[in-house]
């Protein structure tokens, strides 16, 4: 029976923690795993990407397969052909499709009418492949996820909701900070409320930054204008004090860790001299979306 990859839910807590620990395999050995081999894998842009497109491209090839990349305004979806008809159609050319838009419905009927796996590569509501990565990253970082917290400083856009998944998924306790009426999806906090009860995760939301980032382990950030509403540029004089600096940073545990999905706009969302003074780790979160998602590609296919 296929799996597909669509939220972050998807996976139970062992399988994460598996698809984590294989993943450093991998980083050791990039040709370890051929699992793709002679397999073809599409992969739709709706959105521009930079790390996302690399790293599957990479990943894919790597793996022994063949990637594909699909340019959504290429595609007959441009002109309106219906996402089930596209899912039926690509199952009988495909292996396994990666998709990268901004719809989360959308990929969820790609998926209910696809027989390959699917791959949620980002929508506006999930990232689900980037925050693999992530805990990945924090892993590597304390050598375990147990008894940790994140703060998450910035807009409640899809970043924030899926480390408000993943957090109560792993048992972690997440703090959300926002401007008043930027919270996260409704959807996302009582879904990630009702998985704590079972995981003990505390999970909180506020409107205050320096609450949030109290004996955090890690800080995290996003852009506050995300792709796809650059008309909403005015909103960034509401968030003057949701931007990452040393100030805030002190407020969190002695060692811990600054980290950003990329691209930064610095000077907004984050000063340039946490930036580079994080850099190592950010950076080490980017490259690790590359291993992650061979490791949850191998996980998905031999699973089927």
């Amino acid at each position: 029976m296929k799996r597909d990859f669509v939220s972050f839910t998807d996976l139970s807590r062992e399988e994460v923690l598996s698809i984590i620990d294989y993943a450093k395999k991998l980083k050791k050995d990039k040709f370890a795993d051929r699992t793709l081999e002679g397999k073809s894998i599409g992969l739709i842009f709706m959105k521009q990407s930079t790390r996302t497109r690399l790293s599957f491209e990479v990943g894919v090839y790597q793996m022994g397969g063949q990637p594909i990349y699909i340019s959504g305004s290429t595609t007959q979806l441009s002109r309106g052909e219906d996402i089930k008809d596209t899912a039926r159609v690509m199952s009988r050319y495909l292996d396994g499709i990666v998709i990268r838009t901004f719809s989360h419905q959308e990929v969820e009927e790609l998926a209910k009418y696809s027989s390959i796996p699917v791959i949620n590569a980002l929508t506006d509501y999930q990232h689900p492949c980037q925050v693999l990565a992530d805990l990945m990253t924090i892993d590597e970082e304390f050598g375990s996820l147990e008894n940790k917290k994140v703060a998450y400083v910035g807009d409640g856009n899809n970043m924030a909701n899926t480390l408000l998944l993943a957090c109560a998924l792993m048992g972690m306790d997440i703090s959300v900070a926002t401007p008043t009426n930027y919270e996260p999806n409704g959807k996302a906090v009582y879904e990630s409320l009702e998985i704590a009860k079972k995981t003990g995760s505390k999970i909180t939301i506020t409107n205050d930054p320096k609450e949030a980032v109290l004996e955090a382990d890690v800080i995290y950030t996003d852009v506050w204008v995300s792709m796809g509403q650059e008309n909403e540029k005015g909103k960034k004089d509401v968030f003057k004090q949701f931007t990452v600096n040393k100030d805030l940073v002190l407020l969190a545990k002695p060692n811990a860790i600054v980290m950003h999905c990329l691209p930064a706009h610095k000077g907004e969302e984050i000063t340039e001299d946490v930036f580079e003074q994080y850099s190592d780790v950010i950076f080490n979160q980017a490259e690790n979306r590359l291993h992650v998602q061979k490791s949850l590609m191998s996980f998905l296919f031999k699973n089927r």
